[in-house]
């Protein structure tokens, strides 16, 4: 491997309970310290819950694997404060090509309109993206990192956990009153609480080369049918940072995955693509199958379930990590509710009604891009061939040719939470939706729109009158457009079609909980009781 990146080295410490040989109870214990459970960490953290990380590591992940990152998970990582390192080490890009054999056959635009802050995808190795989540977590007080803390154990109550540990200096019994599953695909917790995870596997066999090479390539996803070099097969390639490409290779059923891997038989593949006259070196090979299926239920009892620990996707569409952080997103501001005994224990069951609906939608799009990448009969072959010669000549077929739908958020539209609409609306911005972004100024400096939301429940409020609202412990933040921002552009007035004045009810993950066209607090009131009640309504 080139010496393109220091791999960080975490030590093991023995903790206080470890010491006293007391067993000491946790509010949070997340296991897993990938991008889902150190999300998971420093939202909870942000939302003033202690949490305790463990990892059967020591280190960031070795290889690039997930390197697509969306603008949703961005604003996510945006609000806890990490996505501005992200983003400037990132590759930023928005355009894709897709070519049939060697003729370009259709091209997209991911944000083709303007007013955004975060951009539509950067590509960033996950190693980068760890580490500088783990850097936030080592600088928050609540935050407790455990490495080399491998779960072996665990053992449900009512109201609790116990949750064996092996470390190098021997088990540790401990307890938590949640555990959050971030353990990955192959999770033991789900073994362990008798999850079921069930859909369908792949045969397929693909192979990601990751090389560093200086070229002169546009910064865009470049995807491939059929090409002269690879024929029968479909390819990819992109670029990361530090002139890192990522190449995919499809294989087909019979490949040998240790062959395939070996750096003399990717080497002739990366130069039939490239040819003989590039020059580049091989960072980093590997052979990988994929499986589309989820867990039966995202909470068993005291465990919750997410990220590739609750479902799998396949990689075409960057929907496994960027899927998870969204998890996340739904599952802190509810949890928090509870453990502070703001809310009742089935406001987290409804994480599972809304990230098991988002689950199966993201299982559907991505099966559907597996079986267009790799048909699986004639007549399936006969259909994907005829959809990319016709869409080289007419628009009518080309949103038909799937590459791989890229990750797009899951509104929540038939969610528990929601308070249906009384009004007639136009436009995106429906209950179950997270909000749009918008420039905006603050204080005569400009801004962006969710920036002035902040992280509890928040009324947006567009040209009316608007008094405080008194909710208990979820009372509202009002943000009053004219007040508090300047819609400059009339963006944000527009996205939430505001012309007849709005008030948006917001969550703390920012989707739509409701709107109204007047402002009313008994209504108000109401919409938050049901969207803090979960499924005890």
């Amino acid at each position: 491997m080139l010496d393109t990146y220091d791999w960080p080295v975490y030590h093991y410490t023995q903790s206080d309970e470890q010491k006293s040989g007391v067993a000491s109870r946790h509010a949070v214990i997340v296991v897993g310290a990938g991008p889902i459970g150190l999300t998971a960490a420093l939202d909870l953290a942000s939302r003033g819950i202690a949490v305790v990380v463990m990892d059967d590591n020591n280190t960031v992940s070795v290889g690039s694997r997930a390197v697509c990152y969306a603008k949703r998970p961005l604003e996510i990582w945006n609000r806890l404060g990490v996505a501005d390192r992200m983003i400037d080490k990132g590759v930023l890009w928005q355009r894709g090509r897709v070519f049939f054999r060697d003729f370009e056959v259709y091209n997209f635009d991911l944000l083709p309109e303007e007013g955004h802050k975060i951009p539509a995808f950067i590509n960033l190795q996950q190693y980068y993206l760890e580490e500088y989540l783990v850097t936030a977590c080592l600088a928050n007080p609540l935050i407790e990192l455990r490495w080399k803390h491998k779960l072996v154990g665990l053992e449900q109550y009512c109201d609790h956990a116990d949750v064996t540990v092996e470390t190098p200096d021997g088990v540790l019994h401990t307890k938590a009153d949640w555990v959050i599953a971030c353990d990955g695909a192959n999770s033991r917790i789900r073994d362990m609480v008798g999850a079921e995870f069930t859909g369908q596997f792949f045969q397929d066999r693909f192979l990601i080369a990751d090389i560093v090479m200086k070229a002169e390539f546009p910064t865009e996803r470049w995807f491939w049918f059929d090409p002269d070099f690879h024929r029968g097969q479909s390819a990819l390639l992109h670029k990361q940072p530090n002139d890192v490409w990522r190449l995919d290779f499809q294989l087909g059923w019979d490949a040998d995955p240790e062959e395939e891997k070996k750096p003399e038989n990717i080497i002739p593949r990366v130069k039939a693509m490239l040819g003989d006259d590039v020059d580049f070196e091989l960072e980093w090979g590997s052979v990988y199958q994929f499986a589309c299926r989820r867990v039966d239920e995202f909470r068993k009892g005291r465990v919750i379930f997410a990220g590739d620990s609750a479902h799998q996707v396949s990689p075409f569409g960057a929907r496994g990590a960027n899927t998870g952080v969204q998890d996340i997103d739904n599952l802190a501001w509810k949890l928090a509710a509870v453990i502070r005994k703001e809310a009742p224990e089935a406001l987290v069951d409804s994480y599972h009604a809304e990230r098991a609906f988002a689950a199966d939608d993201n299982l559907l799009n991505s099966t559907r891009s597996t079986d267009f990448i790799t048909p699986k009969n004639k007549a399936s072959k006969r259909y994907r061939n005829a959809v990319l010669d016709l869409s080289r000549l007419y628009e009518f077929a080309r949103p038909l040719v799937n590459s791989g739908r890229l990750s797009q958020p899951t509104p929540y539209s038939d969610s528990p939470l929601n308070t249906p609409d009384q009004d007639e609306w136009s436009g995106k911005m429906m209950p179950g939706t997270c909000i749009s972004d918008a420039p905006v100024q603050r204080d005569g400096k400009d801004g962006w729109l969710i920036e002035s939301l902040g992280d509890g429940f928040t009324l947006l409020v567009f040209d009316l009158e608007a008094s405080d609202v008194d909710a208990g412990a979820f009372s509202p933040r009002i943000v009053i457009e004219g007040r508090d921002f300047s819609d400059v552009q009339n963006l944000a007035r527009a996205r939430f079609d505001a012309a007849q004045g709005a008030v948006y009810l917001i969550r703390p993950d920012h989707h739509i909980a409701a709107r109204w066209r007047s402002f009313d607090p008994d209504a108000i009131c109401a919409a938050i009781t049901r969207a803090t009640a979960g499924d005890a309504q």
